[in-house]
Formats: C-alpha cells, structure tokens, sequence
C-alpha cells in the first residue's frame, strides 16, 4: 500500500486489454473461416497424396523413355511424337469418341424415359425403383463377367434366345466380330449407366411444382407441349450435370472395356485408357503408355469446355 496518495492517482491505470487479446483456441476454432479450412484439408492431403502424387509422376513418365527395369531417359516431346505416328493410338482416340458419344445419348434418352415412368404413381414403385439401380450398385467386373456369358456365341443367351425364336441358325459372334463388339461395348456400358441418369433426373422431375403443369393444360397444352416447354427446360441444368458426368466416366471406361474385350478383335473396341494400360503394362512402355494417358486430359477439357460455352450461349 502506498503511503502518497498524489503519486498513486497520478501512475496509469493497469492495461487489462492484455487479457482480452490472450489467445483461446475454442474461440479461434469456431471462426467460419478457419473451421471450413481445418475441414477441406483431410480430402485436400488425400486429392494430394493420391491424385496429385501419381498424375505428377505421369506427367514426368510422359517425358522420358522408361522400359520396365531399365533407368528412363529423358526424351522431351518424343513420346507424343511416335503417338502421333501410332495408327492404332488414332484408332483408340476414334473408338473413344465413338464410345462415349453412343453411349450418352443412349443413355440420356434413356433415362430421360425411365426417370417420366419412375415419376408415375403404380403399385410397386418404391420397389421397382430399387431394382433399377442394380446395374450401377453391382461391381463392374462382376456384371461384364455376366455379360460375357450373355454375349456367348455359343452358349450366350442372347443367341440361344434368336435360335430358339428361330430367327437364327447360328447366332453371330458379338465380342469377335469388330463392329458387333463396339455395339456390344456400348449396350453394356449404356445399361450399366442408365440408373444413375433415370434416378437423377427423377430427382429434378420430383422439384418441378405441379402448378407449372396445372397452368400449362388449363391454357390448353398437351402432353408434348408441357413437356416440351415446361418440364424439359427445367430439367436442363439437371440433364447438364448429369451428362457432364457421364462424359468423363465414360471417356476414361477401362474396366468394362477391358474384361469384355480387352481392346479387341483387332483393336476395334481399344479405348484410350485401354491402350495406355496395354502399352505401359502390356509392352512395358512406361513413358509412351504415360503420354497417351496424359493426352486423353486436354481432349476431354476441350469436349467440357465446348459443352460449357453451348449451355452458356443457350
């Protein structure tokens, strides 16, 4: 205590804003931005760890020439150059466009379709919509295995089907004969897809109030003309989103691709990421199995991007 009571009115007061300022990490923790931070970097560290990683070392690999067990050497633009020679890797690049374009229109129109039934009250639905999404729940390869036994020009169902209904004496061979087995590639890509388009788009269906539809045939629409122009423009950003998927999961297809037919007869059925795979892991080419996985990136970029300036433009 002190003994001058002038000198003590005249000393500052004690600062307690330091104790305001002393660091709390529950306090720091719940700031918005900090949270959403500490949340996005787990996914970020794996994205990283095992997708940036691996599409950084290709990247690499697609520069140099790396036979399996030798040391690689660095070749610049090499890689792409012999590509560009490849007539079956311009062969993999045509099936792929032929592939994935077939595919999703099929697959978009038939979705499109399953998805206005699936919108239709029948006894049942709840049931029938759980056994259409057995194509895309059961494992690729399980079901391509199947389809192998389907497509059997033996003992296939398919053939044994047009013999007994005697359209056929001797059923064709579908994985032997090269345009047959592009057709068969597609089918089997397009039934395995078409749940995920008829579910989703259902889902949009089930957004679009049912007022628009009431208003639309109290002015004297029909059927076509309401779905014309009442439920299809609203359905677009849906049909948009869910085409844009398709086209990137169907344009790297590998598993199907290659249980079915393993890029053949002849190379009829190869697919870029199908030839990659052969020419890395069949060929032991390292680097050039790199460069035609690397050059599947900017054909894809460029489809997205046209599809990205046509909806802008629309």
């Amino acid at each position: 205590m002190s003994v001058n009571p002038v000198l003590d009115a005249a000393r500052p007061a004690p600062q307690a804003v330091a104790a305001g300022h002393r660091f709390r990490p529950r306090e720091w923790l719940e700031r918005e931005a900090v949270f959403s931070w500490l949340m996005l970097t787990p996914p970020l560290l794996f994205l990283l760890a095992f997708l940036g990683y691996p599409f950084c070392y290709g990247v690499y690999l697609s520069f140099v020439n790396r036979p399996v067990a030798q040391p690689a050497t660095f070749v610049g633009l090499g890689n792409f150059v012999n590509l560009w020679h490849d007539g079956i890797f311009w062969q993999a690049v045509w099936n792929t466009f032929r592939f994935t374009g077939a595919a999703t229109a099929l697959k978009l129109v038939g979705g499109l379709g399953m998805a206005l039934v699936m919108h239709q009250n029948f006894r049942m639905k709840g049931l029938t919509r759980a056994m259409l999404l057995l194509p895309f729940i059961v494992p690729t390869v399980l079901s391509t295995v199947a389809w192998q036994w389907i497509l059997d020009p033996g003992m296939g169902l398919i053939n044994r089907g047009l013999m007994y209904l005697g359209l056929v004496q001797h059923g064709p061979s579908w994985l032997g004969n090269p345009t047959l087995a592009m057709v068969s590639v597609i089918l089997v890509n397009t039934w395995r897809g078409l749940p995920f388009f008829g579910i989703t788009i259902l889902a949009g269906l089930q957004t679009i109030p049912g007022e628009l539809h009431e208003s639309a045939t109290i002015d004297g629409a029909g059927t076509w003309q309401r779905f014309r122009h009442v439920t299809l423009p609203l359905l677009m950003p849906v049909i948009f989103i869910v085409t844009t998927f398709s086209i990137i999961f169907t344009f790297f297809d590998f598993q199907l691709v290659y249980v079915l037919t393993g890029g053949g007869p002849a190379n009829a059925t190869h697919l870029m990421a199908t030839y990659a795979y052969a020419v890395s892991m069949g060929g032991g080419q390292l680097g050039l199995g790199s460069a035609v996985a690397l050059a599947m990136v900017p054909v894809l970029g460029l489809v997205l991007l046209a599809m990205s300036l046509y909806v802008r433009k629309d």
